[in-house]
């Protein structure tokens, strides 16, 4: 007999802790994992948080489906690509119409529209969800990002809206379109997150190799960014980060990892997205490419010794003046990304509501941060417009975009470096400057492409008369 009010597949981390959390909130959820033996740990895990009772355990998986009620919900936490659309493959013989499978890992935003227009046409509905919040969101309430049928939508919302975060009350857990819709914010999400850590990483670079803090002055430095305007929690964990020590040698133990970054592809599906749509995200791409320099640790290694160790200084750099550039540079990346979402929003239809997703983002996430309710204000205001122009961030800017230029110079001579920080820089410039340098691109352009160009006094595409260079 169906008991359950949803379903979840996989009982790794994430799986687990997004079942816990289900329960906890008082709802029923059926369980079923491939290898049984998770189950049964999961159910020791339940039963030492009292929650077992509300837990449906079932090893068959056609068994599984017929314990959730109907119309079925049934989350899937497995490993991302091939193994979605076989799970997929596997549950929808035993579907029926108006059931729901919600697929909550990091999808590609393409695997998500191609998935939700195949199951449409057999009557299930397919609804990507973006959980933001790692395996402590996933427990005690991740901020949810929903993208699929708006119906199938409507059944899960109680449960969504339940175990997400919340903000003063508010869940941060949002319906943002059909399709691809909540899997697309989920990855300029993640871009935004790349930007904002590798900033922050830029910054520590400075505080160590040229003001000499050590990571445990580092740490309160962080402490006390965040009780002011860069408030995050990127800028609280980093404080915690650096303050934490090695146990068996005692030392920092940021000292003692690797300086090899990890990636799993949402950063360089943003990076790709944005070029596509034609909008710039030069601080995701910059971040991107920094965790990829990080990776070739023996090329580095290499480098320095053929071209010498760095000769640091700071002339002068202030810690204030780095908490300027931080809090000039996170906010271009913010402005990025929205305007990435944006183009999306028109390119395929979806009507993605700005303010919402700030709302949603302001806890729970990876980049929750003060600044995003600010963010929503002006997104409910001024349509799609880019936040540089939001009188807000416009004041902000103005004087937080001095120390951003300050210290991208001394970093420069200093021999520091900095993608993200000094791809924020140059997108501020070139967004601000009214008469730009592709004019003389247009001309190259049609000197060896006749790609034509516009004249400023005169309408219609034109084209150059040029000399030949062949055989000079």
């Amino acid at each position: 007999m169906a008991s359950a009010d949803i379903g979840l597949i996989g009982l790794a981390v994430m799986g687990s802790n997004l079942a816990l959390n289900i329960a906890e909130k008082g709802y029923t959820v059926a369980v079923h994992n491939r290898t049984a033996s998770r189950i049964d740990q999961f159910l020791v895990t339940a039963a030492e948080q009292g929650l077992a009772g509300q837990v449906v355990p079932e090893a068959d998986l056609v068994g599984f489906i017929q314990a959730v009620r109907r119309p079925r919900s049934i989350i899937i936490m497995v490993k991302a690509g091939r193994p979605v659309d076989d799970m997929i493959e596997q549950l929808l013989p035993h579907l029926e119409p108006g059931d729901a499978i919600l697929e909550c890992g990091n999808s590609l935003y393409t695997d998500s529209q191609r998935r939700f227009e195949y199951l449409r046409s057999r009557g299930i509905g397919f609804l990507g969800i973006g959980v933001s919040g790692g395996e402590e969101g996933a427990r005690h309430g991740p901020s949810i990002m929903v993208g699929g049928p708006e119906a199938q939508w409507r059944n899960a919302q109680p449960i969504l809206e339940a175990i997400s975060a919340k903000f003063n009350g508010e869940p941060c857990c949002a319906y943002l379109g059909e399709g691809g819709a909540g899997h697309f914010v989920k990855m300029i999400h993640n871009g935004i997150e790349y930007g904002d850590m590798q900033m922050i990483a830029e910054v520590y670079g400075v505080m160590r190799d040229g003001l000499g803090l050590a990571p445990a002055e580092a740490a309160r430095v962080f402490r006390d960014w965040n009780d002011g305007p860069l408030n995050s929690y990127l800028i609280e964990i980093t404080g915690h980060v650096l303050d934490a020590v090695e146990p068996r040698t005692g030392r920092p133990l940021v000292e003692l990892i690797l300086d090899k970054a990890g990636q799993k592809g949402t950063g360089a599906w943003s990076a790709i997205a944005a070029q596509q749509l034609g909008v710039p995200a030069t601080a995701i791409e910059g971040a991107v490419a920094a965790r990829s320099i990080s990776s070739r640790k023996d090329e580095r290694v290499a480098a320095e010794a053929v071209y010498g160790k760095p000769v640091r200084g700071t002339a002068g750099i202030t810690l204030a003046d780095l908490e300027q550039a931080l809090l000039a540079g996170k906010i271009v990346s913010y402005a990025q990304g929205f305007a990435v979402m944006a183009r999306a929003s028109e390119e395929f239809g979806w009507n993605l509501p700005l303010a919402t997703i700030a709302r949603i983002w302001r806890a729970g996430c990876i980049i929750r941060s003060r600044f995003l309710d600010q963010m929503s204000a002006a997104y409910v205001q001024g349509g799609s417009t880019n936040l540089l122009m939001v009188p807000d961030f416009v004041a902000i800017m103005q004087d937080a975009n001095k120390a951003l230029r300050r210290v991208v110079a001394e970093a420069a001579l200093g021999e520091y470096p900095m993608i993200c920080l000094s791809a924020s820089l140059a997108y501020f410039d070139s967004y601000r400057q009214a008469l730009g340098t592709a004019n003389l691109t247009q001309g190259q352009r049609d000197f060896f492409g006749a790609h034509g160009f516009i004249l400023t006094d005169r309408e219609g595409e034109q084209h150059g008369t040029w000399p030949s260079t062949l055989g000079k």
